[in-house]
């Protein structure tokens, strides 16, 4: 019997991960489709090579980092360093699925960044970044929180990685979208903010389902076993999806006069990154809710980062998976009451732990935001972190790749 529960265990959190791994494609498609054709080469690269300097630097450093033993006051684990596979995983599953499992994470994390520093990044400082972004930042955050590091040790709770994964890598964009600076003509010295439509919603719209289909690997693979929690993580996934799709629906319809399917798609992804933290703890209607408010946070995150604080986030990354990772780990401590000893303050809980939530997203957003921005200073010092105004212009593709995705479509802007 525990060899059947061990093999099944494995196979399910093997095919997990790969559901996990499919979501590069659904990130790739997603910020390819929100960002101009004259661009779609290079985020298409990012995203490939995302998940190359990963596999590198995650197995060479970041898994110990993130899972080796604690011996520095619960801030980064100091062993299996080139090693990932003398992890002891107690016996329950395989060491290499769990490897990879966690892989798949770090990559994920990494290609988040990727959109909200769209169309004006060079290629290679990108690449410098997303190399240490799984070498040193993910992991340090996620040994805090699923490695034994401090933030587990007080009792935070982050299921699969509303902050650990989502809120890391779109703080991340925050400081290097800030940093990097806006795109050309999108900020007049009026005071307007220029829209700059999506370059092809079709591809967009199917990147979004990848995405989806992906976070049933996500959610449920987390459980790292089969059983009845991962069955209730499915379907608490799958309500809050549909709850911020329709919330951001209706939303954007009732704000703009008609319902905005770019928001719309950021609106569903809200909702799925706002339940990823509180998946298996949160009942059936409360999923909902969850989602709800993830889709209406992102619409008007959206609107605050862009018109007020005048970042300039082309994909809406930091909206999806920074502001709504921040909104459902608070909702933990909302909320949670299955599965788990924890009451939420609707659940007669008190605010112990809601507390214990908002103490995990302020930690994660400085640790992330110092560290990153250290991180940029010095690539913008060195080898610089913005291509020309002539090669922006002219489009990323032509001048950092040689090659066009659209070679017989000629852009309004070279014309």
């Amino acid at each position: 019997m525990e060899t059947t529960t061990y093999w099944i265990n494995t196979m399910w959190v093997l095919v997990a991960g790969i559901l996990v791994f499919f979501m590069q494609g659904g990130f790739a498609l997603l910020e390819a489709g929100l960002t101009r054709p004259k661009n779609t080469i290079n985020i298409l690269s990012k995203n490939v090579l995302d998940f190359g300097f990963a596999t590198v630097a995650y197995a060479l450093f970041g898994f110990g980092l993130m899972y080796g033993d604690d011996g520095a006051f619960g801030i980064i684990g100091t062993t299996l360093f080139a090693n990932p596979l003398g992890f002891d995983t107690g016996g329950g599953l395989d060491p290499k699925v769990f490897f990879f499992f966690q892989l798949v994470f770090a990559g994920a994390t990494a290609t988040i960044t990727s959109g909200a520093m769209a169309e004006r990044t060079k290629f290679k400082a990108y690449l410098f970044y997303s190399f240490f972004i799984s070498l040193i930042i993910y992991p340090v955050g996620g040994h805090w929180i699923w490695g034994g590091g401090w933030l587990s040790q007080i009792g935070f709770m982050d299921f699969a990685g509303s902050t650990a994964v989502h809120s890391i890598g779109a703080w991340a964009g925050l400081v290097g979208a800030a940093m990097v600076g806006p795109r050309l003509g999108r900020y007049m010295k009026s005071g307007k903010v220029k829209a700059i439509p999506a370059g092809n919603i079709l591809i967009a719209t199917l990147g979004m389902f990848i995405l989806w289909l992906g976070w049933y690997g996500f959610n449920p693979g987390s459980e790292l076993g089969f059983d009845e929690v991962t069955l209730h993580t499915v379907v608490t996934t799958t309500m809050a999806a549909g709850g911020g799709m329709l919330a951001s629906t209706f939303l954007t319809w009732g704000r703009y006069g008609k319902p905005d399917l770019s928001m719309v798609l950021n609106g569903t992804l809200g909702g799925l990154v706002a339940i990823t933290s509180g998946c298996p703890w949160i009942d059936f209607w409360p999923a909902l809710l969850v989602g709800v408010l993830g889709g209406i946070v992102v619409v008007f995150s959206v609107e605050f980062i862009d018109k007020k604080l005048k970042i300039d986030d082309p994909v809406g990354a930091i909206s999806v998976h920074g502001t709504c990772g921040a909104l459902g780990t608070l909702c933990v401590g909302l909320f949670a009451h299955l599965n788990t000893d924890v009451q939420g303050l609707f659940y007669g809980g008190g605010a112990g732990q809601l507390g214990l939530q908002a103490i995990g997203v302020v930690a994660i957003f400085a640790w992330t935001c110092g560290s990153s921005w250290v991180l940029f200073k010095i690539i913008k010092s060195t080898i610089g972190l913005r291509v020309s105004e002539k090669e922006e212009i002219e489009g990323l593709d032509i001048h950092e790749h040689g090659a066009e995705a659209y070679p017989d479509f000629v852009s309004q802007e070279r014309e």
